[in-house]
């Protein structure tokens, strides 16, 4: 017997899921923070700001840690893998979701087929 449209469905959303997270090639947790500092210039009474400087910060076993960036493309790729992460953490839990409703649908259908089977949904006359 031919599985139902809905489960059809489901399972090809699936597999696009894990065919967009087989596609991710860096990624890496934490955000990218611009930062600027207040200094005062030789002979001058205001503070100046100087900057920015970017940061690529996250938390490593309870603890934040931060590491300078120190290049434009140095910034652009700790950008992208952290989007990059974001997107997977997403795909994750929309797996997480289809695979939930996949596995109901088809114990449903399952449950439905026994039925059938054991003639429980028919009438006593």
């Amino acid at each position: 017997m031919e599985a139902p449209m809905e489960i059809r469905q489901l399972d090809a959303r699936r597999i696009a899921i894990l065919e967009q997270i087989r596609l991710i090639d860096t990624m890496r947790p934490g955000t990218v923070n611009e930062q600027f500092f207040q200094v005062r210039r030789q002979g001058a009474h205001e503070l100046t700001r100087q900057g920015p400087y970017y940061v690529w910060t996250r938390s490593e076993g309870g603890k934040t840690v931060s590491q300078r960036l120190t290049s434009t493309e140095a910034v652009e790729q700790a950008r992208a893998d952290v989007a990059a992460y974001k997107r997977f953490q997403a795909l994750c839990g929309e797996y997480v979701q289809v695979t939930s409703q996949l596995g109901e649908l088809k114990r449903t259908t399952a449950l439905e087929k026994k039925r059938l089977k054991s003639g429980l949904n028919k009438t006593g006359k």
